[in-house]
């Protein structure tokens, strides 16, 4: 998960008041704007826009992998594939690497 980012936060007014500033910090990550002190619309420009539908496919991939991976081992060990000292864990890596399943 990634660090938590102070976003820029624009009042409605800012648009045409520091055009110039906003679109700055727009094309850097994504800006906030309110309405009445309210949040109410996002701006960013299409580069950071596509950056952050990357990043959450990614993540998503990922605690998608996690929750397989965490599946699996429940079903390993419910089954009983696994080892309890590292003798025991070596030797069965080696049976799997070298294929003496």
């Amino acid at each position: 998960m990634g660090a938590v980012v102070c976003e820029p936060i624009y009042s409605s007014t800012a648009l045409a008041t520091r055009q110039r500033e906003v679109k700055n910090d727009a094309a850097k990550s994504v800006v906030h704007i309110t309405e009445n002190g309210n949040g109410a619309f996002i701006f960013c420009s299409e580069e950071v826009f596509a950056r952050r539908i990357q990043e959450a496919k990614e993540e998503a991939r990922y605690e998608l992998e996690m929750e397989y991976l965490l599946f699996r081992a429940q079903q390993d060990f419910d089954e009983g594939r696994y080892s309890e000292d590292v003798e025991d864990f070596c030797n069965r890596m080696r049976a799997v690497r070298y294929g003496n399943d």
